[in-house]
């Protein structure tokens, strides 16, 4: 209360402050809300601020001398200064408030950034110049907040999700215990049970990461409620400008007062603005995390059954594509809500100014929405069906990329680029429909406000000719109408995203619920391993693969386990790993397990840490290990020795290599148990020897070890403790070796059909062992390409001090992509070049004209709505109100061409995608396998998704918004210099501060944008290292170390992905400041001019700035996703540059349909090197095969033999001499004419998921009979038949619901289909056990009788009937004769025999 005790406020105050041309503020105004405001803000806050002070910042304040300074000031100033110098003072700390205190370390500077800089992002501005100043390297980027690592994240999710996890779990068991089973009721159920469990899966993940981000999030949706606040206070404030236009006696200070209020309401609205974005991508961030973490954990312990319904692709896929959709999830959850909120709001104030006919707005937004509802769920359900189609592609892309060599030998490649095709025109097809469907969708948000504001207008000029439009009802209308387009633009979009996410999380529920394995029952006393009654299967509804097992393995035991192809035997070892659905029966295994798999599993890393495997080096212990597994001459050849890098699946190892690396990491290991799957099969016979008995016999290092070893060497089992022998699945005989033949069993009779003869132990066998040659080094040369790859993941180091580590003579630009993706300059011109030469002038001609015809519409129908406005009232009526109605409806009508614009741009988007796509897919088969050693397929999936994800959607989409509001602000522009010319001198300034803005964000953006994408690849790459190799990881428990490094490559990217969303609200908060000022020019000019401008041209002005601010900041942000994405095409162009094979067909040449009809080949002065520059891998060979010869090639390990198989199918190019087949000089035909009339039977071989007809004909080239006739030669024809579906099984991704052994028989059923003259075996029988070999050899002799027959033999006994047999060493042939002939010469073919134990 006042003095007198009336209380402020009273109409006598209103006169001092408001209806008066000179106002003041009030002594009592100035006395309470001016004194006490303050001071009640800081008494609420004052608690938050301790406990702030208390969680964040040791419980005090830190001064430092700039915090000093700040209370230097504010004390000094208080105490001895005047008002006007005491406003300077508080100035200048407000000024030192925007500086934090810099540590010493390079966090993130948001921690300790003032209030004020947090608000603006100032604290991002220091990046943003460095990033202009130089090319942003890794480490400038700051470190992660503790909140945002993945440890913290992850750690908080899994205490949500896991709990509920087993809650979920145990009502599974629930719904049919307590009904009988078998019973109608129980069966339906059963099904109802499934389908409400497929309904709420999705949200029972989406709730847990509610929980774990909820509060987070809710901050973020205050901001956005304050941010509605103000955004709907402007037209308010709009309304009062025009009414002060319009009364001609109110004093100039209340226009200024107007004006000053509009520009600080938008600026507040700018600010909580992007403060709830930020927060929004800050959580959107942190769900990514999340999830990805989630799948990759559950990855580390998915099955084989679950692995067949959830393949490497759907995994990479789910961790890209679908991310990327929980985010926008994220940010556009709110409208949801918010939107109908909004919309309310707007048709609740177009009724104050409209009164009945806003009815008309709701009745056409009602109209609208049933549109847009139709549309959101057809575009839902065609997302579904391209996701569904390009987790195919993606699936099978990846199996192309791991088979490739397969795929090359085979001249393979058309049919599945045709498969892939096939995928890829399924996808584009959905995405054109979605696109159109799309595009109907903004027409209707683009004409949505015309066409309320029609509806309105008309309407309220209709009911009665005494309501006139006036400029306050016409403009705050427009500005409310335009306000409304925001909830009516997102709520279909949020509606489709809250679908899409569904389905997401319905996928991702499916994924990170793949927990199918069993773990030991317990922990056996006294056996090392204990099997009682036990049945497996590999999935719950399969049948049973192991049938009544029942074994005790005593400690310290060395047991064998033998058996046919296909009778269980690695199915045994899974079981006891835990790694099959146990059915019944119990089974344990005492102390720790090391585990070697019979495909060796090796990782992209040194050859230290393969061995080692996160376990500390122990100097003593290595070398032994390493000699024990005759890898002791391999690292002599290395180039950088046990450091050299190898390749992704081990590609620049040979078999026995990688073989001997994967027993090396066990044994290094010191385990209890040791299970080994047939380890010995890869390598030659005299290394297996020296491996069983430094490694595995009685005298071994592992001698005082369990060791479970499944072999098909059959000279080994004398030496077992336990010999257990399988057939179909069940151990039908258990004893020693002496036992079992005196049972005169199965064993036995295995034994006589197969006797060979054991070495004398007196011998020395390897006294050459592992002797390696020049043509080794040309052989592990290929490891110098393969440095490079150290890129896929380099931490915080400095990139740039890394590649000059490499040697210059080992990095050329074609085999180091990531030197290209860090070539940090802005995108060239040429990339949009590209793109837009793809679309073609037939479609950019009529965007352009199309867009211009639109905004000129746009523009004539705003412009008159202002003449309308300004028309004079006559008898309380406007002139002609029916016809100023036509023409605006008409002019409206015409933005029509909106749709035209948007279908065209995305038309053309497809056309460019697919011909990308194409471009890409034939560049990638179209490369020499060189290319694929020493490019991560981490690298080549993450194009064939991510990036042509991109260029599918998002290039178009940020087309169609780039040019949409770059010709509305020039719209906008042309308007306001019309109501205001003098604003010309405000819009030159702004553009200037708008193009320096937008350089330093563009120039940082992309920089952050490429780091980011580099930083991607390698977390692909780990998750499909991880998920091939799960079960070793498993075996050695080496989950949580995979973890950590999952978790360090996730967090590694997200360094580069927080600055890049930050770099967003800069530039925004940035670009609105520069809007509102335009804002601020635009109304304090038309109160300057209020004396010669109208009400009319006032609010067509002042309304249409107010769009500015988002106008600028999407034009911006559309522009950067473009320049972003457009990175896209130059990812996937920059294949294009890399080397490539020959051309798979010659037009020029004609090859007789029956060529080769003998199968004669010719080798004249040979030479191979793997790289220019390497050592020879195979020197000077001439040799001449006549035809229907069989030739055995042996040698040393590295000899060359593989390397001449990799040249006579030109997977290797002749570095000198030729190759003639037929008299028919290879190197001058095409690929593909080559390698289609020949056939090879690979080392390592290779399925595709798809059904068995499809891997045993892609081309569907023969018939059924034909088809079963080759399963019968390779004796599967009984397996097959057995199948429920028999041709059409399925086989799962690289045949691992098959056996190695059943995996090397179908290979030889494709031989036996193709029957070419020339056959090469490259070590083809070593997974199968030898009586298979026998009939194997026996079918081959039978078969290919008239054919030319080469064979890379380990196993010796298998070529002692050939007609010849070439001995290689350092890359030459060193003797050359029939078996008996070089037996008899007693050179290196008789001393191998001799170790093998035939002579």
């Amino acid at each position: 209360p006042r003095r007198d005790g009336r209380p402020c406020g009273v109409t006598g105050d209103w006169n001092r402050t408001w209806y008066t041309p000179n106002p003041d503020l009030t002594q009592c105004f100035q006395n309470t809300v001016l004194v006490w405001a303050p001071c009640v803000y800081l008494w609420i806050c004052a608690p938050f601020y301790f406990l702030y002070l208390y969680c964040n910042d040791r419980g005090y304040i830190q001064l430092s001398n700039l915090c000093w300074a700040k209370m230097d000031f504010w004390v000094e100033g208080v105490r001895y200064v005047a008002f006007f110098s005491y406003f300077s003072v508080q100035l200048a700390q407000l000024l030192l408030c925007c500086f934090a205190e810099q540590p010493s370390s390079n966090p993130c500077p948001v921690q300790d950034a003032s209030f004020l800089s947090k608000i603006l992002f100032w604290w991002f501005s220091g990046l943003v110049v460095k990033g202009y100043r130089k090319p942003l390297q890794v480490e400038d980027l700051w470190s992660l907040r503790e909140e945002d690592t993945s440890k913290r994240i992850i750690s908080s999710v899994e205490e949500e999700w896991c709990p509920r996890v087993v809650s979920h779990a145990s009502q599974e068991r629930a719904p049919c215990e307590s009904l009988p089973p078998g019973s109608k009721l129980a069966e339906q159920t059963l099904l109802l049970w499934k389908l409400k469990k497929e309904q709420s899966s999705g949200v029972r993940l989406l709730r847990t990461l509610g929980r774990s981000f909820g509060p987070y999030f809710l901050l973020g949706s205050l901001c956005l409620v304050v941010h509605d606040a103000f955004m709907f206070s402007i037209p308010q404030v709009l309304s009062l400008l025009l009414g002060f236009m319009r009364d001609e006696d109110a004093p100039l200070w209340k226009g200024y007062f107007y004006a000053s209020l509009m520009f600080l309401l938008s600026c507040l609205q700018s600010l909580f603005n992007h403060q709830y974005m930020y927060m929004c991508f800050t959580v959107g961030m942190r769900v990514k995390t999340a999830v990805m973490g989630l799948v990759y954990r559950k990855t580390l312990v998915i099955n084989s059954a679950a692995r067949r319904t959830c393949t490497v692709g759907e995994i990479v896929n789910l961790v890209s594509a679908d991310t990327q959709k929980l985010m926008d999830f994220v940010v556009y959850f709110n409208a949801v809500w918010m939107a109908p909120i909004e919309i309310a709001l707007c048709l609740f104030f177009l009724w104050q100014h409209l009164g009945p006919s806003a009815l008309a707005g709701i009745a056409t937004v009602i109209l609208i929405f049933p549109l847009n509802g139709f549309i959101a769920k057809k575009r839902s359900k065609l997302q579904e069906i391209q996701m569904k189609y390009m987790d195919g592609r993606i699936k099978l892309m990846n199996e192309i990329l791991n088979g490739i060599k397969f795929l090359k030998f085979y001249a393979w490649e058309k049919a599945f680029q045709n498969q892939v095709l096939d995928y890829r025109e399924k996808e584009l097809k959905a995405l054109k429909k979605s696109q159109i469907l799309y595009s109907i969708s903004i027409a209707s948000f683009s004409s949505s406000s015309f066409l309320v504001a029609f509806a309105m207008f008309g309407v309220y000029i209709l009911m009665d000719h005494k309501n006139v439009l006036d400029a306050q009802k016409v403009f705050v209308s427009m500005a409310l109408i335009n306000i409304l387009k925001t909830p009516l633009s997102q709520l279909p979009f949020a509606m489709s995203t809250t679908m899409q996410v569904r389905a997401v999380a319905n996928r991702r529920h499916g994924t990170v619920k793949l927990i199918c394995l069993f773990r030991f029952d317990c922990v056996s006393d006294g056996d090392a391993v204990v099997v009682e009654n036990g049945m497996f299967s590999w999935s719950k509804e399969g049948s049973p693969c192991l049938k009544r097992i029942g074994v005790r393995v005593p400690s310290g035991s060395l047991v064998a386990v033998v058996g046919h192809v296909g009778s269980g035997k690695s199915s045994l070892l899974s079981a006891m790993l835990g790694e099959m659905e146990k059915r019944s029966g119990q089974i344990s295994v005492k102390g720790s397990v090391a585990y070697v798999p019979q495909q060796a599993w090796i990782q992209n890393a040194s050859l230290r840490d393969n061995i080692m495997f996160g376990q500390d080096r122990k100097e003593s212990w290595y070398k032994q290990v390493v000699e024990a597994c005759a890898l002791t001459p391999d690292l002599k050849i290395l180039p950088a020795g046990d450091e050299t890098e190898i390749g992704e699946k081990g590609l620049n190892l040979s078999g026995g290599q990688k073989q001997r690396v994967s027993l090396a990491r066990a044994v290094y290991r010191k385990a209890d148990v040791y299970l080994l799957d047939d380890p010995l099969s890869a390598v030659d016979t005299h290394v297996g020897q020296h491996i069983f008995d430094k490694v595995v016999g009685p005298k071994g290092v592992l001698k005082d070890k369990t060791r479970i070893l499944v072999t098909h060497g059959l000279s080994f089992l004398p030496q077992a403790d336990l010999i257990l022998v399988m057939v179909d699945g069940e151990i039908t005989e258990i004893g020693s070796y002496m036992d079992l033949l005196g049972q005169q069993g199965a064993f036995a009779d295995l034994i006589l059909q197969n006797m060979d003869p054991m070495s004398d132990p007196d011998d020395d066998p390897v006294e050459d062992l592992g002797r390696l040659t020049k043509a080794d080094r040309a052989h592990t040369g290929r490891v110098g390409q393969l440095v490079m790859r150290k890129f896929s993941f380099v931490g915080r180091k400095k990139l740039d001090s890394l590649i000059l580590q490499i040697p210059s003579s080992t990095v050329t630009m074609s085999f180091c992509p990531y030197c290209i993706f860090l070539g940090l300059s802005q995108v060239k011109l040429e990339m949009y070049v590209e793109y837009f030469q793809t679309i073609g002038l037939r479609f950019i001609l009529p965007i352009i004209f199309l867009y211009v015809f639109q905004q000129a519409a746009s523009l004539s129908y705003n412009y008159w709505l202002s003449l309308w406005a300004d028309d004079p009232v006559v008898n309380g009526t406007q002139i002609d109100a029916d016809l100023k109605l036509g023409v605006f409806g008409a002019l409206g009508v015409a933005q029509v061409a909106v749709f035209g614009t948007t279908v065209a741009i995305s038309l053309g988007g497809i056309i460019a995608s697919r011909h990308l796509h194409l471009d890409l897919l034939n560049n990638v088969l179209h490369s020499p396998m060189s290319f694929f050693e020493c490019t991560p397929s981490g690298n080549l999936l993450n194009r064939f998704s991510k990036e042509i994800d991109a260029i599918d959607c998002m290039i178009p989409d940020g087309l169609k918004m780039m040019l949409s509001y770059l010709f509305k602000l020039l719209e906008v522009c042309i308007i306001v210099l019309m109501a205001t010319p003098f604003a010309m001198v405000v819009i030159l300034p702004l553009t200037i501060l708008y193009a320096f803005i937008q350089s330093f964000y563009v120039a940082t953006s992309c920089q952050l944008r490429r780091l980011e994408s580099v930083s991607r690849s390698p977390i692909y790459t780990h998750f499909n290292e991880t998920v091939q190799g799960a079960s070793v990881i498993r075996a050695f428990g080496e989950q949580p170390r995979f973890i950590l490094e999952a978790n360090s490559r996730v967090d590694h990217n997200q360094t580069s992905y927080f600055p890049r969303f930050v770099a967003t609200r800069w530039l925004a908060v940035n670009l609105e400041f520069l809007g509102n000022i335009l804002v601020l020019a635009a109304s304090v000019l038309s109160v300057m001019g209020k004396d010669t401008l109208s009400p009319g041209i006032v609010g067509l002005a002042v309304s249409h700035s107010l769009q500015v601010t988002g106008i600028l900041s999407w034009i911006v942000r559309s522009w950067t996703d473009v320049e972003n994405n457009i990175v896209s095409v130059e990812r996937v162009k920059e294949y294009a540059d890399t080397p490539k094979e020959a051309p798979w067909a010659m037009e020029d040449v004609s090859l007789p349909a029956s060529w080769p009809h003998t199968g004669a080949i010719e080798l004249q002065e040979y030479g191979l090197q793997y790289r220019k520059g390497l050592e020879w891998a195979v020197k000077d060979i001439s040799l001449c095969i006549q035809e229907r010869e069989k030739v055995g090639i042996v040698g040393r390990t590295g000899a060359g033999k593989s390397s001449l198989a990799l040249g006579i199918f030109r997977i290797l190019e002749a570095a000198k001499g030729d190759i003639f087949i037929d008299g028919v000089n290879i190197a001058e035909i095409g690929l593909h004419d080559l390698r289609s009339r020949i056939t090879i039977i690979p080392q390592d071989p290779v399925l595709f998921s798809g059904t068995l007809r499809m891997n045993l004909d892609p081309f569907n080239s023969y018939s059924d009979d034909d088809v079963w006739s080759a399963l019968e030669f390779a004796h599967l024809k009984d397996f097959v038949s057995g199948l429920p579906e028999k041709l059409n099984y399925e086989c799962s991704e690289g045949g691992e619901n098959l056996s190695l052994g059943q995996r090397q028989l179908l290979c030889l059923a494709r031989a036996l289909l193709r029957k070419t003259k020339v056959l090469v075996l490259d070590e083809a029988t070593a997974a199968v056990d030898l009586e298979m070999d026998n009939l194997i050899q026996t079918t081959i002799r039978s078969q290919f009788e008239g054919c030319t027959v080469l064979t890379i033999a380990h196993r010796l006994n298998t070529i002692m009937d050939y007609t010849r047999v070439i001995v290689m060493d350092k890359g030459h042939i060193v003797e050359i004769d029939s078996p008996s002939g070089l037996i008899a010469q007693r050179g290196q073919f008789y001393s191998m025999c001799r170790e093998a134990g035939l002579v």
